[in-house]
């Protein structure tokens, strides 16, 4: 066994031998160390593999934070399987295609998560001809145990209820499993992340498993994380920085992971105090909510040594607070995409204005520099292997020196510092998660009273920016707000829907008709 794993499979091998009493998931009332956490894993892999999974085939999971996700994502690339991560809060539609593109064979997903049954919404999206790669579907608990379980079939398929798995996985030996992990190369495919592209189609981000495990590792040297760590992930475990940031840093290091399925100010207060949590990234907003917390003096914050923040503007006053009234040892910013997981970072002897005022340095592994136009390049090992099936898109992003072009603007000072000034894309940031316009203004091509749609990413004190959706109707029809509103909340997840529509006559455009985004935030339309 390697002491620097370059696979999932070896990393938990390690954690289980390293730090096997060390408690691995506080999950409620589920405690898992990390010997148990290999046990675990080891059952549902026998299970996929009962069930005809075999290495390269994708499994799609479409769940919050719990136990379950960690579970099923190792168990995944245990047996050489690409996981590919859906976000909770996509409708049916979005998910359908992510696992047409994909043509995932196997699905985790709850019985009922927020009141959904998101299985019904799928198959109801996918109609009767969809789906059909799909074979295997694992449902996980509903997160309300009152409600009745999902009469749900899946046409063509097998759905198999969570506590269903040890019995199937008795088809399989522990023997069988580990061979399969043991032939897990460093180079294989552990997973496709999907990004929102400028052209409104989804982009799907190929990685491999010394990439996964490399970013993680450079993850933890910059924030410092140790063995008896407690780590409160609320960042969702479907992207990057709940994933790779929270999961597997905790594997590497030997760290207790707490999953948050739902974010909630109050519980967040009570399991910081209840769980001792010492590691704790976020959005500036969650800092913030925790400085300005009614009563936070009921509340023993004592535990929490390192904040990691970013996506937004951190004011310098927030991060002297942090360290002056909560007591943190070190707070840091980064900067990242799913293409690259994490570029900067800042490091835990780093002083509260260069903390506020950059994104930090590249973190070991990659390489930094501002190209044509003040565009951020990237270049290192553990920037993703391309684009799923788009050849011409990664050709575009990755140049033949292997620099990963961005799309935002930045400057470098003498240090290294990266300071991020401006973007070259559209996109904006809701809450904390990327929004790109043009995707948005597809679903609104869809609607059969509007002519033309332009989106833009306007100020919000609570959630960064939040979009306005400027829309012509067609001629001899009418459109209203709240029908637009109506049709989003349809199609698209919950932080894509504009805030505000503004119903126009025209959109303003340049001379070769390209919409100019810059009036529309000036006002000019």
């Amino acid at each position: 066994m390697t002491t620097e794993p370059r696979t999932t499979p070896a990393a938990l091998w390690r954690a289980a031998e390293q730090f096997g009493s060390n408690e691995a998931v506080a999950d409620g009332s589920d405690r898992i160390t990390y010997t148990e956490l290999l046990d675990r894993v080891r059952t549902a892999a026998r299970a996929l593999m009962a069930k005809d999974i075999e290495a390269g085939d994708c499994v799609a999971v479409w769940a919050p934070n719990t136990h379950h996700w960690v579970e099923i994502f190792l168990a995944a690339q245990y047996v050489g399987a690409t996981l590919v991560p859906i976000s909770t809060r996509y409708t049916g539609h979005e998910a359908l295609e992510l696992l047409e593109r994909t043509r995932a064979k196997a699905l985790v997903v709850p019985d009922r998560f927020l009141g959904n049954d998101r299985l019904a919404n799928l198959l109801e999206a996918a109609g009767p001809d969809g789906l059909a790669a799909l074979k295997l579907v694992v449902r996980t608990p509903s997160d309300d145990p009152s409600s009745d379980a999902s009469t749900t079939e899946l046409p063509g398929g097998e759905i198999l209820e969570w506590d269903q798995l040890p019995a199937a996985a008795e088809a399989v030996t522990v023997e069988a499993a580990d061979a399969r992990a043991r032939a897990v190369s460093p180079d294989d495919v552990a997973d496709i992340l999907f990004t929102s592209g400028t052209t409104g189609k989804c982009k799907g981000v190929v990685t491999a498993h010394r990439q996964t495990v490399g970013i993680a590792d450079a993850w933890a040297e910059c924030a410092e994380v140790e063995p008896n760590d407690r780590y409160l992930i609320i960042n969702p475990f479907f992207h990057s920085f709940g994933y790779k940031a929270g999961i597997m840093v905790c594997i590497l290091q030997g760290a207790t992971m707490v999953p948050m399925a739902v974010f909630d100010m109050p519980k967040v207060m009570a399991m910081i105090a209840d769980e001792k949590i010492s590691v704790l990234p976020g959005a500036p907003t969650i800092h913030q909510s925790i400085l300005d917390f009614p009563n936070r003096a009921d509340f023993d914050l004592s535990s929490l040594r390192v904040a990691v923040t970013g996506a937004a503007t951190v004011p310098v006053v927030l991060v002297e607070r942090l360290q002056s009234e909560i007591g943190y040892d070190a707070v840091l910013t980064a900067y990242g995409q799913t293409e690259a997981v994490v570029v900067t970072m800042c490091r835990t002897d780093d002083d509260p204005v260069t903390v506020a005022t950059s994104s930090g340095r590249a973190i070991p592994g990659m390489e930094v520099k501002i190209g044509e136009q003040g565009e951020i390049l990237v270049r290192g090992e553990n920037i993703m292997l391309g684009y799923l099936d788009d050849p011409e898109a990664t050709k575009k992003t990755i140049d033949e020196d292997g620099w990963l072009h961005t799309g935002d603007v930045g400057v470098l000072d003498e240090r290294g510092y990266l300071d991020i000034t401006d973007r070259l894309k559209d996109m904006y940031i809701s809450g904390g998660f990327n929004v790109y316009p043009a995707e948005v203004e597809n679903a609104l091509a869809r609607m059969e009273s509007v002519a033309e749609a332009a989106v833009i990413g306007i100020p919000d004190e609570r959630m960064g920016e939040v979009g306005r959706a400027y829309v012509v109707a067609k001629p001899g029809a009418t459109v209203t707000e709240g029908e637009v509103i109506a049709f989003c909340k349809e199609r698209l997840a919950n932080f894509k829907i504009p805030r505000e529509v503004r119903i126009v006559s025209s959109l303003p455009r340049n001379a070769s008709g390209k919409v100019l985004k810059n009036d529309l935030r000036e006002g000019k339309a």
